[in-house]
């Protein structure tokens, strides 16, 4: 039985989807303001690992992943650049689907845009207003918290000091800002605006998602992701809305990641320290060390994000490469020993049963690590045959289509000047000319190729990010 933390019930529940075999999933995507961070891309990849995980477990998934390309950091960001919100937006779109498939993340069926999507959001405020869960101040319409007795009971907020009436602007706010928020503002000069029958305007963040996911996966669904900093307000905001409007209940299950932190210190804009992927990237961070990194840790945990644990990350990962490396290009006797095979049942039941507990990632981890170990002994000792090395490469990829950080097809292949290298170092030492043989090895090594010879021939892995040609 798989079994989650309920942010909305506050306990770890068995998981049942509405439809059995099917799971529908939202996920907050970004914002397009400004690049992502890799404190954004932390709870991508944990949303990433969870539906990875729920199909291998047999379910098919229909994920939904937003795009807010309007709200007031986009509008402001446009108009101090001068230019219109879709010319503003369009760069950091594009730069955030750069980021995902650097990080091996499997696109979603839908990635609906806030602009896309206004006529949705109009019909879902006028019914809050024929509902009589919202109403109408200065050309804005706001949704009355007082006519949703329930509010609160995702964040657990104390709402003893809520005036009635008392309206809050802002897409986001603190805590302690427990207001009527808007659903559709009014015109601004200078602002994006649209003409519809709720007036001139622009809509609220949060109503953005509760139109989205009611067209794309219905009245109730049955996984609702995000951030923690998304529970107060705009996950509180959404379940008041969205479930005013059908009466029915809006989301089976909610699941927060926590907060990746740098050096002890939240990741931040505001204090600058935060890291933009494309830029690591181009220091020769290899991104797969990154995803490692980031979902290595328990998602309800604080991860901090320092040098020696992308260390530690990249070495961890390492030893999985050099494992797959040592099973693809070693000759191993013909035959089955039986031992791998059922040494990789009970490691896949193992990996499975942590990542039923919550996604216990520590537990799952540690079954593929001792599983590697204990191959690797078989290895070193000359006691693998082919048929147990076909079973141990079958287990690791089967188990890394939730992991996601092995090397993708060809991502190891070397551009053909290496190669020529690499022939031209091993015609060197045919003619037994060696210093020129430990001249283009060294040059290898520095661009961060190893070799490796051996009675069957060279054999070559590569250090971190491939060579360029």
């Amino acid at each position: 039985m798989i079994r989650f933390h309920n942010t909305l019930s506050g306990r770890v529940e068995d998981f049942r989807p509405i439809t059995p075999g099917q799971v529908k999933l939202y996920t907050c995507g970004p914002t397009v303001y400004d690049f992502s961070h890799i404190g954004n891309y932390r709870a991508y990849i944990f949303e990433d690992m969870l539906k990875r995980f729920l199909q291998m477990s047999g379910l098919r998934v229909t994920h939904i992943m937003n795009i807010t390309d309007v709200d007031d950091k986009t509008i402001r960001g446009a108009k101090a650049r001068g230019v219109s919100l879709r010319e503003y937006t369009e760069v950091y779109i594009q730069s955030f689907f750069d980021d995902i498939r650097a990080l091996n993340i499997l696109p979603a069926e839908h990635y609906p845009r806030a602009t896309d999507h206004i006529p949705e959001m109009v019909r879902l405020v006028r019914g809050l207003l024929d509902k009589g869960f919202a109403y109408e101040k200065d050309g804005s319409v706001y949704f009355s918290i007082a006519k949703f007795p329930a509010y609160g009971r995702l964040s657990k907020i104390d709402l003893a000091g809520l005036s009635p009436g008392q309206r809050i602007e802002a897409d986001e706010y603190e805590k302690e800002s427990v207001h009527d928020f808007a659903l559709w503002k009014k015109a601004k000069e200078g602002e994006p605006a649209w003409e519809v029958e709720l007036g001139p305007g622009r809509p609220g963040w949060h109503i953005e998602c509760s139109a989205m996911s009611l067209k794309y996966l219905g009245q109730t669904f049955d996984l609702h992701c995000g951030g923690v900093d998304n529970i107060f307000p705009h996950h509180e905001n959404e379940i008041a809305q969205s479930e005013s409007y059908t009466g029915t209940t809006f989301v089976r299950y909610w699941i927060h990641c926590h907060h990746l932190i740098v050096d002890g210190q939240k990741m931040s804009k505001s204090k600058g320290n935060f890291f933009i992927l494309k830029d690591l990237l181009a220091q020769g961070l290899d991104p797969l060390d990154l995803r490692f990194l980031l979902l290595a840790t328990h998602y309800r945990k604080t991860l901090n994000y320092t040098s020696e644990t992308l260390a530690q990350a990249q070495a961890a990962r390492q030893r999985l490469r050099d494992f797959l490396y040592e099973l693809d290009h070693r000759t191993f006797p013909e035959g089955e020993t039986g031992e791998v095979g059922a040494l990789a049942d009970d490691t896949r039941a193992k990996f499975l049963e942590g990542l039923s507990d919550d996604l216990n990632i520590s537990t799952a981890m540690t079954a593929l690590f001792e599983f590697v170990r204990k191959v690797n002994i078989r290895i070193a000792g000359d006691t693998l045959r082919h048929g147990d090395a076909v079973r141990a490469r079958g287990l690791l990829v089967e188990l890394d289509s939730v992991l996601g950080v092995l090397p993708r097809a060809a991502e190891d292949a070397l551009p053909a000047h290496w190669l020529q290298k690499i022939q031209e170092r091993e015609k060197a030492r045919r003619e037994k000319n060696y210093a020129l043989a430990d001249k283009l090895r060294a040059e290898l090594l520095e661009a961060g190729i190893l070799l490796e010879d051996s009675k069957e021939g060279v054999r070559w892995k590569v250090q971190g990010r491939a060579p360029q040609a």
